[in-house]
C-alpha cells in the first residue's frame, strides 16, 4: 500500500496565496472591463429601430416620444421601462424590446385594432379585437360605422363576444347592431341601426341567442300582418317565455306568441 505524500505547509500556503491573487486579479480585470464598457462612448445608445405595426404612429414620432425617457447605455438601459414607455403611446398594444449590439435597440410593435367604441358617446375609449379596452383619440379610427358597446368594468371581452354572436343574426334583414349594452344586473339591451331598441333579458349566449333567433325568424311575418316591414320596428321585448312584444311605427304594442314574462 502506497503512502500519500503531503506537500509541505509552506508550499500549500504558497499555492493558496497564488490562487487568491489570481482570482483577485481576474475580478479586478473584469470590473475594469465592465467599467470601460459602461463609460465608453461606443456603447452609448445610438438609435432605436422600430418595426411592426405603425399605422397610427410613425416610427419617427415614436422615437421622439420615447427617447427622452431612456437613460443608460447599451448595457444598462432598462428594457422593461423602455417597453412600458412604448406601450404608453396611444394605439400601441404591445412592444417587444431587444438590444442590438453595439449601441442600438430594436422594438417590434403591435397596435390595437379597434372593433368598437366603449362606453358613453363622445368618450375616448375603444375596444380592440381581443376585447380589451384602451384609450385613444376616437377621431383616429380608420373604420366608419363601428358599434358602441358598454358594460361593467372588466366585462368588455364578454360584451364583444356577445356582439359577435348577435350581429350575424340581423344581416338577412339588412339590419345591423349599432349598440349593445350589458347592465350591472346582467341584462342585455341592443339597438339596431334603424334606432329600434331590443330588450334581450339576462343570461349568457346560450340563453340569449335562442330568444333572438326566434325573434329574427318570425319578425318579418309579424310585421307583414300590420302592413309593415322589419325596418319599421321601434322596440321589442324578448323577456317572455314563449314569445315577445313588439312595437312598429304607426302600430301599438303587439305580442307574438304566448308565455309569461321572465
Amino acid at each position: 500500500m502506497k503512502a500519500t505524500l503531503q506537500q509541505p505547509f509552506d508550499v500549500r500556503l504558497m499555492n493558496a496565496t497564488a490562487a487568491v491573487l489570481f482570482t483577485g486579479c481576474a475580478v479586478v480585470l473584469l470590473a475594469g472591463l465592465c467599467w470601460w464598457a459602461v463609460r465608453h462612448p461606443v456603447f452609448a445608445l445610438g438609435g432605436i429601430s422600430v418595426q411592426g405595426e405603425v399605422t397610427h404612429n410613425s416610427a419617427a414620432t415614436l422615437r421622439a416620444n420615447v427617447a427622452p425617457q431612456l437613460s443608460g447605455n447599451f448595457f444598462t438601459v432598462d428594457l422593461r421601462a423602455t417597453r412600458r414607455a412604448f406601450e404608453a403611446v396611444p394605439w400601441v398594444r404591445q412592444a417587444i424590446v431587444r438590444r442590438e449590439f453595439p449601441n442600438r435597440l430594436r422594438v417590434a410593435l403591435q397596435e390595437h385594432q379597434a372593433v368598437a367604441y366603449w362606453g358613453e358617446d363622445g368618450g375616448s375609449r375603444l375596444v380592440n379585437s381581443y376585447g380589451e379596452v384602451f384609450e385613444a383619440n376616437a377621431g383616429d379610427v380608420d373604420h366608419e360605422g363601428l358599434p358602441r358597446l358598454g358594460g361593467p368594468d372588466g366585462q368588455s371581452a364578454q360584451v364583444l363576444a356577445m356582439y359577435r354572436a348577435l350581429a350575424p343574426l340581423f344581416e338577412p334583414m339588412d339590419l345591423a347592431v349599432d349598440q349593445l349594452q350589458l347592465s350591472g344586473r346582467g341584462s342585455w339591451q341592443l339597438t339596431l341601426d334603424s334606432d329600434a331598441v331590443l330588450e334581450l333579458g339576462r343570461g349568457d349566449a346560450a340563453e340569449v341567442l335562442p330568444r333572438v333567433q326566434r325573434f329574427v325568424q318570425t319578425l318579418t311575418q309579424v310585421a307583414s300582418r300590420y302592413g309593415r316591414r322589419p325596418d319599421a320596428l321601434l322596440s321589442a321585448d324578448l323577456r317572455y317565455g314563449d314569445g315577445y312584444a313588439v312595437r312598429f311605427r304607426g302600430v301599438g304594442t303587439v305580442e307574438a306568441g304566448t308565455g309569461a314574462r321572465r
